[in-house]
């Protein structure tokens, strides 16, 4: 198991939560970003720009393994062109420092636009599974889907495993209470199946996946990591008949279950989504 992990794009949202999170379970964490404050400075966070192979290679020095967050995190913050070519740039030099430093572990945010978010197109069925890929509708996506393809050679090439999270739209706690301006609209959410993840629970799958016994992961495997429900109060049987009626229910997924299958990171990485938005507040 590693013991020291580097965690790329620390300042983020989920990075703070991951560089936390390893802490509290005794890793020693070299947190970087390219955005730094100076109290991040004085916490001990390294400056870092992943789009110079260079600097990812400095960044992994010592390191057992790396938790990879680093990104433009969604569609529609930069032009298509800048976060296709950031996306990919950043994620091929922190592969190839990875197998140039022999880490031993690569875990890396993918994301689950790569199974075709938005939703504009029904999906084939659901609850959407890992192999419902790649289908990518954006060019962030598509630096997902392939930079899951860097991977997968870097990690044949090298003997590393790397795995992907495709997460679904994080979220902090404090985000559920604008829960309630969709909840009488559920074509408001239908573009990810009103799925969503804690940014606590994204923490504990990056976790379990640097901690994943050696014989379970191999190559370049790919989970949907999610909350165990959904964002709305309606079964979620009856959502996907009113909003996508010519999708098939696979199988029962529960009242509130998730329509974004995370049995997979159960089964394998131990994965067991602990937080929800209705210990929050209620619709």
């Amino acid at each position: 198991m590693a013991q020291r992990v580097c965690v790329t794009g620390a300042s983020g949202q989920a990075g703070r939560a991951v560089v936390a999170d390893l802490r509290e379970h005794g890793y020693d964490v070299i947190a970087t970003d390219v955005l730094v404050t100076r109290a991040d400075r004085e916490d001990g966070m390294l400056q870092a720009d992943l789009t110079d192979y260079g600097q990812a290679v400095e960044a992994l020095a010592g390191v057992d393994a790396v938790v990879h967050l680093a990104n433009i995190p969604a569609p529609g913050l930069s032009t298509p062109a800048v976060t296709f070519n950031s996306n990919i740039t950043m994620n091929f030099n922190v592969f190839q420092a990875a197998a140039a430093r022999k880490l031993g572990r690569v875990v890396w945010a993918s994301s689950e636009t790569t199974l075709g978010l938005p939703f504009d197109t029904p999906p084939r069925y659901a609850p959407v599974d890992e192999d419902h890929y790649p289908v990518p509708t954006s060019t962030y996506a598509l630096s997902k889907v392939a930079s899951e393809t860097i991977a997968g050679h870097i990690a044949e090439w090298s003997g590393i495993p790397f795995v992907a999270l495709r997460f679904s739209n994080i979220m902090a706690p404090e985000d559920y209470e604008w829960f309630a301006e969709f909840r009488d609209d559920p074509h408001a959410r239908k573009w990810n199946l009103w799925g969503y993840i804690d940014q606590r629970d994204v923490a504990q799958s990056c976790r379990l996946a640097l901690e994943a016994d050696p014989s379970t992961i191999t190559g370049s495997p790919a989970f949907i990591i999610a909350a165990a429900d959904t964002v709305m109060n309606r079964p979620s049987a009856e959502l996907l008949a009113e909003v996508f009626p010519g999708v098939k229910l696979t199988r029962d997924v529960g009242e509130f279950g998730t329509l974004l299958a995370i049995d997979r990171a159960r089964e394998v990485l131990g994965f067991n989504p602990e937080h929800s938005w209705r210990n929050h507040v209620t619709l």
